[in-house]
């Protein structure tokens, strides 16, 4: 079996991070390391199996990037949220749409993902290039707000939008 970049980059990215991350668990005691092994090792089999590397690229700096923005919009969103829900009729509940441009596969899957952690937002249903969305306030402007985060996620993943 031939073994390519990818896979070896997969192999040594995530064995690492499993590794810190049972370190980090364990406190760095060193009497955790024979079950620690062997935890790590089906971890890594498990990641390998379950989600085989797709040969997707990511920048680092622009994952950091992408952690920010996510954890500020989280709390802006939530505020306004939280503030739209105590102010009554400021809520205008709907479904919308939004013809986004990522590639399909792990892309789109985040942007939906995300889409879903931020407040005030849930992805319904992807049409083809069409995602649907139910939002707490159909007068925001969810088309810049989605396009927003297609930016940051196509850094993030080193691609191009197609929008």
């Amino acid at each position: 079996m031939k073994f390519d970049r990818s896979r070896l980059s997969a192999l040594l990215f995530r064995g690492s991070v499993f590794t810190i991350v049972w370190w980090i668990l364990a406190e760095g005691h060193p009497a955790s390391w024979g079950v620690g092994a062997v935890s790590i090792s089906g971890a890594l089999a498990a990641s390998l199996l379950l989600a085989p590397p797709s040969g997707t690229r990511f920048s680092f700096i622009a994952g950091l990037r992408f952690g920010a923005f996510f954890l500020l919009e989280s709390i802006r969103g939530g505020s306004q949220v939280a503030l739209a829900a105590l102010a009554p009729g400021r809520l205008r509940p709907g479904l919308t749409s939004v013809v986004i441009g990522l590639p399909d596969g792990l892309p789109r899957v985040l942007l939906m993902n995300t889409l879903n952690l931020l407040p005030g937002t849930v992805s319904i249903q992807l049409e083809g290039d069409t995602l649907w969305l139910h939002v707490l306030d159909r007068r925001q402007a969810i088309e810049r707000e989605v396009a927003i985060v297609e930016t940051h996620l196509a850094r993030m993943l080193l691609i191009e939008r197609s929008t």
